[in-house]
């Protein structure tokens, strides 16, 4: 995965150097739909696509920075984003069947 893919107007791509740049167009990305959503919804709104764009993108470049770079400031700093993704994903999980089983009882 280190070998020389392309170099491209003095940059060099290797196969690790994709999975990085993947997981940052992924995790950059979550932010146009989440303002999608917004403005779709007239009002703050965190799509469950927001988190696992987040969790993906994390997950991408952080194994760039481990196996590509071994890079442990590209490691701290693609770790923490992860587990909090996760966290709010597995939130949004419970709180979304809490409302689906009370909607289903009143309805």
């Amino acid at each position: 995965m280190n070998e020389v893919l392309i170099v491209f107007h003095g940059i060099t791509i290797t196969g690790w150097k994709l999975i990085g740049y993947t997981g940052t167009l992924l995790f950059s990305a979550r932010w146009f739909v989440q303002m999608y959503a917004t403005r779709k919804h007239r009002r703050v709104h965190m799509p469950r696509t927001f988190w696992y764009l987040s969790i993906v993108g994390s997950l991408m470049a952080l194994s760039y920075f481990i196996f590509g770079k071994n890079d442990s400031v590209g490691i701290l700093q693609n770790l923490f984003p992860a587990f909090v993704a996760l966290y709010n994903l597995r939130i949004d999980f419970r709180d979304r069947s809490r409302w689906e089983q009370e909607r289903s009882k009143s309805g």
